[in-house]
């Protein structure tokens, strides 16, 4: 994977679904190759996304767009197959939802994805500290999981700066991800505080010109690079 960060990843769960093809389309266009698909089984999660059809789907009208699958759903194990055919290129999976989690990271790599691990706001950076040497990106929730459009919750800014001071002591490579309520003005500066990669579903998709917002995020993230605080 060969990205120039910090990304702007464009989350199809705030997408008009009846020109999903096409919204995505605009993404590419607008110089933003890496699609974030959220996926919510109404259990771990208060609701229903959609599955590995979706992705596909996806996949046929990018192919060359890097995919990024966050599995918000219990019992992960039983679907990394499903989502790595359907053409996942990283499979993220929740820290509060696999018991067994070293083991569920090396059947998301035996599939032929990287692997990706995720925490809720209310769970600690610390928790992640076992588990950090062993996986490509690790995302943290800037709002609680299940719905798109909510307000972020701005004591994501420290858990950032937190997993990134741990990242550097412990000198692995890891990307940072963040995931809700990131819009024009808390972009430059969660790319401040150490992200890498900056999912944004409604401040992309629920605006009048997607292309232009695209670049108006992407300008903003860009200022914040090299400028960690």
């Amino acid at each position: 994977m060969n990205f120039d960060l910090p990304v702007l990843a464009p989350s199809i769960l705030a997408s008009d679904f009846t020109r999903l093809g096409e919204q995505i389309k605009e993404c590419l266009e607008s110089g933003t190759h890496w699609i974030h698909c959220d996926i919510m089984d109404g259990h771990f999660v208060p609701n229903i996304s959609f599955g590995p059809g979706i992705v596909k789907s996806v996949r046929q009208t990018a192919p060359n767009a890097f995919i990024d699958v966050h599995l918000m759903i219990e019992k992960p194990d039983l679907f990394i197959e499903d989502f790595a055919d359907s053409g996942a290129d990283l499979i993220s999976v929740h820290y509060e939802a696999c018991p067994h989690l070293h083991r569920t990271l090396q059947n998301i790599r035996l599939h032929g994805c990287m692997a990706g691990v995720v925490i809720n706001p209310a769970t600690p950076v610390d928790f992640l500290r076992p588990i950090l040497p062993d996986v490509d990106l690790a995302l943290i929730m800037t709002v609680n999981p299940g719905f798109g459009g909510q307000s972020f919750i701005n004591s994501s800014f420290e858990k950032v700066r937190q997993l990134a001071e741990v990242r550097a002591l412990l000198g692995t490579h890891f990307l940072i991800q963040v995931d809700g309520g990131v819009g024009p003005d808390n972009i430059q500066k969660l790319v401040q505080h150490g992200t890498d990669i900056l999912v944004a579903g409604s401040s992309v998709f629920k605006t009048d010109n997607i292309g232009k917002r695209i670049d108006e995020l992407t300008k903003k993230a860009k200022a914040g690079a090299g400028k960690i605080v």
